[in-house]
């Protein structure tokens, strides 16, 4: 049976293009889920794990919130952390967001919208991403950490998953900011839809 993958990097790390990239693959891939769940503190792990049979891979929230508990249920499943440096996430972060609020964003920040709240938020991602690092520090044959937004992409996804690198260039994903509008274009002007919503939680 093929792993599970996780994707447990914050949102704004590059997860629209590692989703792109493994639906290239041939996963099944689950994104954000319960983004305007207001009692999504309580029933978060209820939602996830209804879900976690569903599909082969999962990206965007809540999915990097409960990296600990999936690799409890899920024995064998490979984690990928991406990453970016921390000045330029919340000012992606910041940018793309703006003062629009989420439960789901209140639940992992403490507030729900990053203006006004930098700090607090880019504390929330450094010590997440410390967390990931410490949890797998003894199976580093089990997470894969990928810096998407500095030119990594199907060398090292490829290697870590154990399939051969496609020839066509690795997707680099960028959600659209239209109005009522939820999906993804590539850099380059393509236009593909996103299910359940990325980079966006």
């Amino acid at each position: 049976m093929t792993p599970k993958v996780f994707c447990v990097g914050f949102h704004r790390t590059g997860t629209s293009s590692l989703r792109a990239a493994l639906e290239h693959l041939g996963y099944r891939v689950c994104g954000s889920v319960a983004t305007e769940e207001q009692d999504i503190a309580r029933r978060v792990r209820e939602i996830a794990f209804g879900l976690v049979d569903r599909y082969d891979a999962f990206e965007d929230n809540p999915w990097p919130l409960l990296y600990r508990e999936l690799d409890e249920r899920c024995p064998g499943s490979r984690f990928i952390l991406t990453i970016r440096p921390a000045d330029a996430w919340i000012r992606s972060v910041t940018r793309f967001f703006g003062a629009k609020t989420t439960p789901m964003r209140e639940w992992i920040y403490g507030a729900g919208s990053p203006l006004g709240n930098e700090p607090r938020y880019r504390e929330r991602f450094e010590r997440h991403n410390a967390d990931v690092l410490e949890h797998f520090r003894h199976r580093p044959g089990d997470l894969l950490v990928l810096r998407i937004t500095e030119g990594e992409g199907w060398s090292e996804l490829c290697g870590f998953l154990g399939h051969e690198v496609p020839r066509e260039p690795f997707p680099h994903m960028v959600p659209s900011r239209a109005p009522g509008e939820r999906g993804l274009r590539r850099r380059r002007g393509r236009q593909r839809r996103l299910l359940g919503g990325g980079g966006g939680a």
